[in-house]
């Protein structure tokens, strides 16, 4: 297990254009967005984004040697180019898992490996536990284990280092809806008026943007801003926060011996304030196996907060795409 680690900048892999798009009905209301590109018969990795409810991006796509990876991008139920946008009807950690087997059996892949951030951490482990015969391997960042301090943290936590950020985030709910912002913000972000729910969720969005990196970047505070952005993303934070993501409050790390013999790799940035280090070294000692001797590659990033961007984080996260080439589906 490696101690805290700085890795140099490395770039992104150039831009690609996927070679297959669509759209898979899930059931009587969701239909799934899904592309795949880079090389038709490489090794299957699948993103999983965060959120819930922040979607795919082309840039999503870089993260991968497109000559050796079949490079597989999805949006979640309510997210990104999936349909309905912004539906919470059946939309639970239960169904986003189930819709992963959908797309697995659906695109002809018996295995992949998993590669996820924040939220997508949390999926990635949950689907990794549900189905660990259909994982070669995991690529976590941020680590987010759907416990109620961590959501608690987010809500209230953050104000200790983004203090701005949150003022403006409280500050948004009338006085008397204070003590409550879970509640007070998912009630608006529920309605369906764009009068009401689009303040709240880019006032969400926004203070989620302002403390995802270690220096302020308002490129990423304006892309969490942007409408279609904000509201996927809000909306859904708010629906998962206020149902305990669906699961137990322990659950990830109760059945964290399922994912026993499979190779991983966490990135974690040192001062992460979406994402506190503190998760990451809890599902670290918690990982099945000897230290140094469990396939589990643990690096933390010391000069990075929360955002893959950073230019620590991206690195690491190539380097271990890079290093995963070995593995065999």
């Amino acid at each position: 297990m490696d101690q805290t680690t700085t890795i140099r900048r490395t770039a992104l892999y150039p831009p690609i254009e996927p070679f297959e798009t669509g759209m898979i009905d899930l059931d009587s209301r969701h239909r799934m967005y899904f592309e795949v590109s880079g090389k038709a018969d490489g090794v299957p990795v699948v993103f999983l984004h965060g959120g819930p409810g922040a979607g795919t991006h082309a840039h999503h796509r870089r993260y991968f040697d497109p000559r050796h990876y079949r490079i597989v991008l999805f949006d979640q139920r309510g997210a990104g180019r999936s349909e309905p946008f912004g539906e919470l009807a059946d939309n639970t950690t239960a169904h986003l898992v189930a819709d992963m087997e959908t797309l697995r059996r659906y695109l002809g892949v018996e295995r992949w490996l998993l590669f996820g951030g924040s939220w997508g951490s949390t999926l990635a482990l949950a689907y990794a536990e549900s189905h660990p015969d259909r994982v070669i391997g995991m690529v976590l960042r941020g680590i987010f284990l759907a416990r109620a301090f961590e959501v608690d943290w987010f809500l209230h936590g953050m104000r200790a280092f983004f203090p701005e950020a949150w003022d403006r985030f409280a500050g948004f709910l009338p006085p008397e809806e204070r003590g409550d912002l879970l509640t007070g913000y998912h009630r608006r972000l529920a309605d369906p008026d764009p009068e009401v729910h689009m303040p709240a969720a880019r006032v969400w969005s926004t203070y989620e943007g302002a403390c995802s990196t270690l220096r302020h970047d308002p490129d990423i505070e304006a892309e969490f801003g942007a409408s279609r952005t904000a509201l996927g993303l809000a909306r859904l934070e708010a629906h998962y926060f206020v149902n305990r993501l669906f699961m137990a409050e322990n659950q990830l790390i109760d059945n964290i011996g399922m994912v026993s013999g499979i190779p991983a790799t966490v990135v974690q940035g040192r001062y992460d304030v979406v994402c506190p280090i503190r998760s990451a070294d809890e599902l670290v000692r918690h990982w099945p196996g000897e230290p140094g001797a469990n396939g589990l590659d643990y690096r933390v990033i010391a000069d990075s907060g929360h955002a893959a961007s950073e230019p620590g984080t991206r690195a690491a996260l190539i380097a271990a795409t890079e290093r995963y080439k070995a593995l065999i589906p």
